[in-house]
């Protein structure tokens, strides 16, 4: 409000002051997903929102690339952002939003790519063989406006995507190359028996699901994770490390808490991938139903500086060393961290209705130690594991 206040006092306009102050704060909170690109850029607070990080639109650019695509449609194109990726590597786009004013926003921030064609336009409605079109990308709406200024909320129903996922799909009988971008939370049944669905988490938060027909999907059908990790060495450059993890549905073996337990990335948990990702660490679940990989030796650790590794990839788990199992009671945990001085404490949950917050509040921890505990199922009972965090794998 001060900033706002000090431009209407310098003779600026109170709505242009306003748009002004949104601007600044969406560009930072932008940096996240743009980096210095979001200083050059314009937002809205929902585009922002749906929009894709840049790490991510290169690599979809990367598939229509590697497909042999050199003209695509962006259906649904928004502010802009995975316009921007595929006109950045040099693919001719033809990008359409049916809001007038993200049409003009995407316009903006794609004014340094002449191979991109911004237009106010429903996507749906273009001749793509008349526009020489080769692929397809939609990222349809998944979010609706509260109306007078409230927060806009999430659409978890394909059915109800704006457009809708059936109509995207059937743009693959004209087009093959279709990749449509979806939210993480689309549930397996219904998806198409034609498409490669690939979850993409980055830095341990899944971010998107995307659904790639024919050529884009070069490994055929299935589902499938892909794992980004980013840091940056000690002369300030950043690297990107990646894996991707795919199969069929692997059944894994269930049993007894071992050595060391690992929790799977959440692209793999949400592409169903757990029991392949159990093989890889070559352990298995604590229960059939519980995301918790158990082992009794420690699974390989990735370099510890990969950036000077050959092969290096991004971890698939977080690992941890079991020190203690009991079953879950309030008073016998209660009283097991005060013997051990706990005062401060981690709480980790799967399948279990406990509260951490709750938790916390009722253990009542006086000490001067950190302790870390698992709350889960073990072979369908309510269990407390004490662990050491060990890190990613």
């Amino acid at each position: 409000m001060k900033t706002v206040t000090t431009l209407r006092a310098k003779g600026v306009a109170p709505d242009l002051a306003a748009a002004v102050v949104t601007q600044s704060r969406l560009r930072a909170k932008a940096r996240a997903k743009f980096g210095d690109f979001a200083d050059g850029m314009l937002f809205t607070a929902d585009g922002l929102e749906q929009a894709t990080r840049l790490l991510v639109a290169a690599l979809h650019a990367r598939r229509y690339l590697d497909a042999g695509i050199t003209a695509l449609a962006d259906l649904t194109c928004g502010i802009g952002a995975d316009s921007l990726a595929f006109a950045g590597t040099g693919l001719r786009v033809v990008a359409t939003d049916l809001d007038e004013c993200t049409a003009a926003i995407a316009q903006w921030n794609l004014r340094h790519f002449p191979e991109a064609d911004v237009r106010h336009a429903d996507g749906l409605s273009l001749d793509l063989r008349a526009e020489g079109i080769e692929g397809v990308y939609a990222d349809p709406a998944r979010r609706v406006s509260g109306g007078s200024g409230a927060r806009s909320r999430r659409i978890f129903d394909p059915r109800a995507y704006e457009p809708s996922l059936d109509s995207v799909w059937a743009l693959r009988e004209t087009v093959p190359a279709v990749g449509i971008k979806v939210g993480p939370g689309i549930p397996h049944d219904g998806l198409p028996d034609d498409a490669e669905t690939q979850w993409v988490s980055v830095n341990g938060d899944v971010v998107e699901a995307g659904l790639w027909f024919g050529p884009l999907a070069p490994d055929g059908p299935g589902r499938s994770a892909l794992v980004l990790r980013t840091f940056t060495d000690g002369d300030g450059k950043e690297h990107t490390l990646s894996r991707t993890v795919r199969g069929d549905d692997v059944v894994p073996d269930v049993g007894d808490v071992g050595q060391y337990l690992y929790e799977p990335d959440g692209a793999v948990i949400r592409a169903g991938l757990v029991g392949q990702a159990a093989a890889e660490l070559g352990g298995r679940l604590v229960d059939p139903t519980i995301a918790y990989v158990t082992t009794d030796s420690p699974a390989d650790l990735p370099p510890a500086r990969p950036a000077d590794s050959v092969g290096a990839r991004a971890p698939i788990a977080t690992g941890y060393r079991v020190l203690d199992t009991m079953p879950f009671g309030l008073k016998r945990l209660k009283a097991y961290l005060r013997d051990r001085n706990v005062g401060r404490i981690t709480i980790k949950k799967r399948g279990t209705a406990v509260v951490p917050e709750q938790l916390r509040k009722q253990l009542v921890l006086t000490g001067t130690e950190e302790a870390t505990i698992v709350l889960t199922r073990v072979a369908g009972n309510q269990q407390v594991l004490l662990v050491e965090p060990l890190g990613p794998v």
